[in-house]
């Protein structure tokens, strides 16, 4: 299973650019991808896959939402780890590890001081857990040797906890080896508003990640947004100019130490965590190491299309790019 996919790179250019050969990567990151350039205009099937990172973009999953005995909110979730093989590059197929099927993880979303309930049933060939950041009980935590701690293939565990602080949160698995159930697509997004709303919006997730499609450990041949290298250079992020734009950046890059958000011809306010209500700076470039994550609120004044990407040559070249396109 794994050799398809490693024998897929190394075989010729990723980009449609002559420096980008196999060995201008090095050992480290074993080369680009044979077949049609990926970033001229070659595609994945997102029926086949299951999610489309367009659609992922603003798929907010509250839960079911019901009123505790106490008069409290309670919300709940069903997620499920399941094997599944995606393509991550035109046919480039990758054995991943998920949440609900898909690269991120669906999208949690609640308010702070909501009563949380998470049914995680471990579909998976591989034990598993659910680690949240935040606040919450140890036995609820997701790591082994603690209250519950590994859920092993086959079985489930309901995480119960309240939400806090509001911020903006991630969660991963947190079974050893870390790095690989990390890099092999376990983690997601998990958002608690603050008690009161934050402005109107139109509100996007963006989770940075990468593809170590050789399995070596020793560093990534595809970079990401939202599952699919490129994809938002094929289909550009629409919004609409003066309208205030919310992005929930999130940072779950494997085998690398950092990476970075910068967004060309417009700055943005920035909240680190996103667990203050005032910007910690106005700019155009953030760089966050692993978990690292925060709130980029922009208003874009003008027309046209505007760049993204990782400000790491080799991260933007190896599919960590692509375009805000603004209309009226």
């Amino acid at each position: 299973m794994l050799g398809a996919a490693g024998a897929a790179l190394g075989a010729g250019p990723l980009l449609d650019t002559p420096a980008a050969t196999a060995g201008d990567h090095g050992p480290r990151h074993g080369g680009g991808i044979n077949g049609p350039t990926f970033r001229a205009g070659g595609t994945v099937d997102h029926a086949a896959n299951g999610f489309d990172p367009t659609q992922v973009l603003r798929d907010f999953d509250y839960g079911r939402v019901s009123v505790s005995p106490e008069g409290r909110t309670l919300r709940e979730w069903d997620v499920f780890a399941t094997d599944r093989t995606i393509e991550v590059a035109p046919g480039v197929q990758f054995p991943a590890w998920t949440f609900n099927s898909r690269i991120p993880g669906p999208t949690l979303r609640c308010r702070q001081g909501d009563l949380l309930r998470v049914r995680f049933v471990n579909n998976s060939a591989h034990p598993h857990t659910m680690h949240f950041h935040g606040i919450h009980p140890a036995e609820v935590d997701g790591v082994p040797m603690v209250g519950r701690g590994v859920i092993s293939p086959g079985e489930s565990f309901t995480y119960t906890f309240e939400a806090e602080p509001f911020g903006l949160h991630l969660y991963h698995c947190h079974v050893g080896p870390l790095a690989e159930h990390i890099a092999r697509g376990m983690y997601g997004t998990f958002i608690i508003d603050p008690p009161q709303d934050r402005p109107p919006a139109d509100e996007l997730v963006m989770v940075m990640h990468g593809y170590n499609t050789t399995f070596d450990g020793e560093g990534n041949q595809l970079y990401a947004v939202n599952g699919i290298p490129f994809h938002y250079m094929h289909e550009p992020v629409r919004v609409r100019r003066g309208e205030l734009v919310r992005i929930y950046l999130v940072n779950t890059l494997e085998y690398d130490p950092i990476n970075s958000f910068h967004l060309h011809g417009n700055f943005f306010d920035y909240y680190p965590t996103g667990t203050r209500l005032t910007p910690a700076e106005f700019t155009d470039t953030v760089v966050l190491g692993q978990g690292q994550r925060g709130i980029c609120e922009v208003r874009f004044p003008h027309l046209g299309r505007y760049m993204f990407h990782a400000h790491k040559t080799e991260f933007a070249d190896l599919g960590w790019m692509g375009f805000f396109e603004v209309t009226d």
